[in-house]
């Protein structure tokens, strides 16, 4: 039979914080100034492989990549929205 104190340092010991993943691991915090913009401002830019440009309404996946760049349209298509996952 374990004793109590034992028991609870084992249940305890899987309470262990997970690291925080990196929110700015796209660049999406240096390309804030985007936001507000139009369509045209993107003709000019070299987006990473993976970015996606979301448009009202469309569907997207919910998976989480840290690495990928998110660019939202908005209802009056200007960028809404610009964000990593």
């Amino acid at each position: 039979m374990i004793g109590r104190a034992p028991l609870l340092a084992l249940v305890l010991g899987g309470c262990v914080a997970a690291e925080e993943p990196d929110r700015n691991a796209c660049g999406a915090a240096g390309m804030q100034g985007l936001v507000g913009q139009g369509r045209e401002v993107l003709a000019a830019m070299t987006l990473p492989i993976g970015t996606r440009v979301i448009e009202p309404g469309m569907p997207v996946t919910e998976d989480y990549s840290v690495s990928r760049l998110n660019i939202e349209f908005g209802a009056d298509g200007r960028i809404a929205r610009v964000w990593c996952g």
